[in-house]
């Protein structure tokens, strides 16, 4: 038995997100009941979502990397143009795993597969990821010798106050955990870490008096961007696919 959310999500029916909200509306129907938050099922229930049957099928996994370009938006939502869905043609939908903002570009791996999801983004998960930085100016010893100890930056998180208007609360200050960083001209780096918090490798640049020019994610754990051209995408070898679920 599996989460009626996630079972939808592996097959391509809707995200995890969009599930909840379809049962929370009560437009997700299994053998003729409608279903609540946490309920489980059979690819071999009768399942009806928004009026049409759930198709019974076999579940394919699909894993892919994909080379998104600078200004392409890291989400599945349709109504946003230039999205990496547009990029990906698949029958079959796939999500991506974690995100990599607007102004940057290089690998974002997508999948149908939720357990490989949730274990890459838990936060105790030490999964390598890799960028090659472009800055403004010379990097000083002292600003490789912080980037790679750690640096102190500003935690915010968004709540909903009791009318439902969203507000920027802010949490204190976190140190980034130690990085490896090594030098590849006055002006540029590569820089990998094993946290996922967002805009990371920007922030902290910038706390540091640095200007970002050029981000670009050149490898996730054991799987490189490499030659693959900006927009394209590619499977991803049984090789990497086992290195991925073997990180802890």
């Amino acid at each position: 038995m599996t989460r009626i959310n996630k079972l939808l999500s592996q097959l391509g029916v809707c995200s995890r997100r969009e599930a909840d909200k379809l049962i929370e509306q009560g437009k997700v129907i299994i053998n003729g009941k409608p279903a609540g938050l946490g309920d489980q099922a059979e690819i071999t229930d009768k399942i009806v979502v928004n009026g049409k049957p759930v198709a019974n099928k076999e579940i394919k996994k699909i894993y892919i990397a994909f080379h998104k370009p600078f200004g392409v938006i890291t989400t599945t939502d349709p109504n946003k143009n230039n999205n990496v869905l547009e990029y990906i043609d698949l029958p079959e939908r796939v999500y991506p795993i974690g995100r990599l903002d607007v102004e940057s570009s290089g690998l974002i791996l997508l999948t149908n597969d939720g357990d490989i999801v949730n274990k890459l983004l838990k936060s105790k998960s030490k999964v390598e990821k890799e960028y090659i930085v472009t800055v403004d100016k010379p990097f000083t010893p002292e600003a490789l010798k912080k980037l790679a100890s750690g640096v102190f930056l500003s935690h915010t998180k968004i709540l909903k106050n009791k009318v439902g208007v969203n507000r920027r609360v802010s949490m204190g200050k976190f140190k980034t955990l130690p990085a490896k960083i090594q030098k590849i001209s006055p002006t540029q780096i590569s820089i990998t870490i094993v946290q996922g918090m967002n805009r990371q490798v920007r922030r902290m640049c910038e706390v540091l008096g640095f200007a970002v020019k050029i981000l670009k994610r050149v490898r996730i754990a054991n799987i490189h961007l490499n030659e693959l051209p900006r927009g394209k995408w590619r499977p991803l070898t049984e090789e990497e696919i086992k290195g991925i679920k073997e990180s802890e």
